[in-house]
């Protein structure tokens, strides 16, 4: 394929990808999104394998087979619950390509044109250590949040004296490094970046509690774009250029909305300083009671609203209620009611992830709100029936200033007349923090799982 064709292709297959992150900003559009995506992504790859540089089709088929084979496989068998650990898996796989790449330039220069070992382009060494460096912090970072939302280590921030002053000390490092590197060219150089990018990637993510998680893999998408970029100019590859920028800058454009939402700092965020700061969780309340009713109970006060306010979290994801919520949602609007759905910015466990179970539920999109749309109507609804969500309406994060999650906006449930709390048990919510809500005298505490739960009343309404 000629240089211009080439270069049509990849300006196509960039315009695909634009016309994508556009479909993708809205749950309308998000399907017709996904598919220009896929064109875009077919063009490219088509592109790539037809230009002259390809040396061996027999490596790239195989890796092709193996990779889509592993692929088809995990979408096939994956639980919608357990999306965001994908997702962070997938990051992590970006930034060690990323690493891989790099090394190979710097090991092969000749195959690349970026000059020969022990003279490669100054500009070229400059693009593979920052792009190795990003990709080491991507990796790294993404095992630590997968590790976290998977349940492998703790959800709860991990500090010790000294954090972000090391943090800060091993940055300089390895900027010191990268200097020293584009001067000597040593391997032991290039190992070192490695190695400290690899080590500041885990120091970054382990201080961000779980209820930040959401802003967390966000970040890491948009670390694993701007990898990408950096490698797309030691491949001098255009496409990879334009493709990691757009995934990085949507990324990072993504991340600020999310941190301006919650009432948090984008560069402590950057900084792994998210989930360290506003003190130790709140305690226990000792022996408050809660008043606690039956499905019957919860249909009969639905049944006798005027409006209904869903709330959704990360407890309906895990028992996939879902379905059953929109049939519920479906009795109460044949009997009158009024139902809308209120979805908080870092509600479940990724950007998005209330929305896409509701879509995957078929729930009307425009009964479905944004924090900032609904929150003034808790004040007038009838019932608020929060189906899983616990730190996303907690009243601590405008009451304490000593709670972790003390200043980001909540959804103001605790104002609707009724609270309907659907919870296992009164255990606290990932960011390990208790929920005074639950004390509240307007509040009705429903303890059983999520999906059981929402069918019972969905018969008690039947």
């Amino acid at each position: 394929m000629s240089a211009n064709l080439t270069g049509l292709a990849y300006l196509v297959a960039a315009v695909c990808f634009i016309l994508a992150l556009r479909g993708l900003s809205s749950p309308v559009t998000a399907r017709r999104g996904n598919m220009i995506g896929i064109a875009g992504m077919v063009i490219a790859i088509a592109t790539t394998l037809a230009g002259p540089g390809v040396l061996s089709y027999s490596w790239i088929i195989a890796g092709i087979l193996i990779g889509g084979a592993i692929g088809t496989v995990t979408a096939l068998r994956i639980q919608m619950t357990a999306l965001p650990q994908l997702v962070a898996a997938f990051h992590s796989l970006v930034g060690l390509a990323a690493v891989f790449v790099a090394t190979a330039a710097f090991f092969a220069p000749e195959a690349y044109g970026i000059g020969s070992v022990g003279h490669i382009h100054t500009e070229s060494l400059i693009e593979m250590s920052i792009g190795t460096a990003i990709g080491a912090i991507t990796f790294s970072g993404s095992i630590i949040a997968f590790s976290k939302l998977q349940g492998l280590m703790s959800g709860a921030p991990l500090t010790f004296p000294g954090q972000h002053p090391l943090n800060a000390a091993i940055g300089l490092v390895i900027v010191g490094l990268v200097v020293w590197f584009c001067q000597a060219q040593s391997p032991g150089i290039y190992w070192a970046i490695v190695a400290l990018a690899f080590v500041i990637g885990f120091l970054v993510i382990v201080p961000i509690g779980g209820a930040d998680m959401p802003v967390v893999i966000s970040m890491l998408n948009s670390y694993s774009g701007w990898a990408a970029c950096g490698i797309g100019f030691t491949l001098g590859n255009t496409l990879l250029i334009v493709t990691g920028a757009l995934v990085g800058s949507s990324g990072a454009i993504l991340s600020y909305i999310m941190c301006k939402g919650m009432n948090r700092s984008f560069v402590s965020v950057i900084l792994g300083g998210f989930g360290a700061e506003g003190g130790t969780a709140a305690a226990g309340k000792g022996d408050r009671t809660v008043r606690q009713g039956s499905a019957e109970d919860a249909g009969f006060i639905m049944k006798n609203a005027g409006t209904v306010v869903i709330v959704p979290g990360y407890g309906m994801a895990v028992a996939q209620a879902q379905h059953a919520l929109r049939e519920m949602a479906d009795v109460l609007k044949k009997e009158g009611v009024t139902v809308k759905y209120a979805i908080h910015p870092v509600a479940g466990r990724m950007p998005g992830h209330m929305n896409v179970l509701l879509a995957e539920a078929n729930v009307p999109y425009d009964e479905v709100f944004e924090l900032e749309e609904i929150n003034h109507e808790f004040a007038v609804a009838d019932v608020a029936y929060v189906i899983g969500a616990n730190d996303v309406t907690n009243p601590a994060a405008k009451t304490d200033p000593s709670s972790p999650i003390f200043g980001m906006p909540i959804l103001d449930v605790e104002k609707a007349k009724t609270v309907l709390f659907v919870k296992r048990s009164m255990a606290s919510g990932y960011a390990g923090v208790d929920n005074e809500l639950f004390y509240r005298p307007n509040t009705m505490m429903l303890f059983g799982d999520a999906k059981k739960m929402t069918e019972e009343i969905l018969k008690s309404l039947a």
